[in-house]
């Protein structure tokens, strides 16, 4: 088990390591396995890199934000273009068909909305407005709605965990209930907490999954 002091200097190690953070301009501090980013970051693609660095560190329990997007001058936009920028970019992709993601802007801000029936196809619309330039946050509100005819099965996601998590995979209990997909038990990382509900979210027809995973380190 790793002591708060050795934790903060891997979590800064991998700050410094990830080539998209400017890590001279986040602090890390550590709290019984808990870490809090704080600082000021160029843009809202540095801060979600930045989260995902310190995810990736083995022996975090937990992370509190507390970093903003502080825009340059030269990357200010105002809502409308950035409104018409996410907009464009979400009709350019092939990954849902047009007009099924709706965009709201404020304050720099992105509200998406609207229904697509896998969770691929939502987290693919978060990667594509995330980078633009004058965004400071997305807030992510699109719904997963399956086809009602398809149903996931529990044995299909059990042999998935197999596969992706291996031992880990014996630890974690599946439940479902009609669409919606639970997942309990222990894991050994946050990234493998990730991987049980990416492998969740992977199967048909599912319209929910929910994480009651624990990282036990």
């Amino acid at each position: 088990m790793k002591t708060d002091a050795q934790l903060q200097q891997d979590v800064i190690a991998e700050l410094g390591f990830e080539p998209s953070v400017n890590a001279s301009q986040i602090g890390v501090e550590v709290m019984d396995g808990v870490v809090t980013l704080a600082g000021h970051v160029g843009s809202f693609v540095e801060k979600w890199e930045a989260e995902r660095a310190a995810r990736r560190v083995n022996g975090v329990k937990a992370l509190a934000v507390e970093m903003d997007v502080t825009l340059p001058g030269s990357s200010a936009r105002n809502d409308v273009d950035i409104a018409r920028s996410a907009k464009n970019v979400l009709l350019w992709s092939t990954y849902f068909p047009q007009d099924q993601i709706k965009v709201m802007v404020e304050g720099g801000w992105i509200t998406l909305s609207g229904e697509v029936q896998w969770e691929y196809q939502r987290v693919a619309a978060s990667a594509a407005v995330r980078p633009l330039m004058g965004v400071v946050g997305v807030s992510d509100q699109i719904v997963v709605k399956p086809p009602h005819s398809t149903k996931p099965a529990k044995a299909q996601i059990e042999a998935a965990l197999k596969r992706r998590i291996h031992s880990d995979a014996q630890r974690i209990s599946v439940g479902v209930d009609g669409s919606d997909v639970t997942l309990s038990g222990t894991v050994h990382s946050w990234s493998e907490r990730d991987a049980a509900c990416d492998t969740a979210w992977s199967a048909p027809g599912v319209h929910s999954v929910a994480d009651n995973l624990v990282v036990a380190y």
